[in-house]
């Protein structure tokens, strides 16, 4: 459990008195706005995402630092911009919180936490703020993979589901005949959008494996880039280039790596 120790509660001020220190003293910070912060913090959230994949804890602690400090920025922002304050935005939050677990805040019964995230999804409509549809939540600019993990959690929370994994092959296997026809047509337009099918319907069997297609596309990145980068080292090693050396001599140095890796 985590506790608001004095230490806590101490380490958090400090922080947000050096954020004061640096709003006013500091050129480069003082100069900073919502806008400019905008692609750092995103950066630091991949940073994070990074650490996260990799299991480092180190850089765990300290990306989540790196994001806390542009959390306490955009607040000290917000505030000379008479749009909120610090304490307001950690009000809001805990509010909706709490509104949003009644199971824990008020007399609700739940089962599990399928119908927790139902519930969830119920109290943000009920909320109003313009979204009438359970994916209004869903960010415009997330990425397309992660985005579309998330239209089809939301999906899910209204019983928009297969009802097992089986089914979910199945259509993608449809959609591979699909993609493949359109490949024979010709038609650029049309390979693309059932390519986008097949790439949906892919994520979909990904989330009932209970896979995150993110992720492990993400170490499938790492896993290519540490065979690729092993291969030139070995082909420098034996005094070539890779534009010099034939695929099938390529290939025989990967294999070599990829049984390195296993053994």
């Amino acid at each position: 459990m985590i506790h608001m120790s004095p230490n806590a509660e101490a380490a958090f001020s400090r922080l947000v008195n050096i954020m004061n220190d640096l709003r006013e003293k500091c050129p480069w910070d003082r100069k900073q706005t919502i806008q400019s912060l905008r692609q750092m913090t995103i950066e630091e959230t991949y940073e994070l995402a990074d650490a996260i994949t990799e299991a480092d804890w180190g850089g765990v602690r300290e990306e989540l630092g790196d994001l806390l400090l542009h959390i306490v920025f955009y607040a000290k922002i917000g505030a000379e911009q008479n749009q909120f304050t610090l304490v307001e935005m950690i009000d809001g939050i805990c509010d909706k919180l709490v509104y949003r677990h009644p199971h824990i805040y008020g007399d609700v019964k739940v089962q599990d936490d399928e119908e927790v995230k139902r519930n969830w999804e119920q109290l943000k409509l009920k909320e109003g703020k313009g979204k009438t549809s359970v994916l209004s939540g869903v960010p415009i600019s997330l990425p397309a993979t992660v985005k579309a993990q998330r239209l089809q959690e939301k999906a899910k929370q209204v019983g928009f589901e297969w009802e097992n994994k089986e089914q979910v092959w199945e259509k993608v296997e449809e959609e591979m005949n699909e993609l493949r026809e359109a490949i024979q047509s010709g038609s650029a337009e049309k390979t693309e959008e059932e390519f986008g099918d097949l790439i949906f319907s892919l994520i979909n069997y990904a989330r009932f494996l209970q896979v995150d297609a993110e992720n492990a596309l993400e170490r499938t990145n790492k896993k290519f880039i540490h065979r690729f980068t092993s291969m030139e080292e070995i082909a420098r090693k034996q005094g070539k280039q890779l534009n010099e050396m034939t695929l099938a001599e390529m290939d025989a140095i990967w294999n070599q790596i990829k049984k390195q890796r296993t053994e």
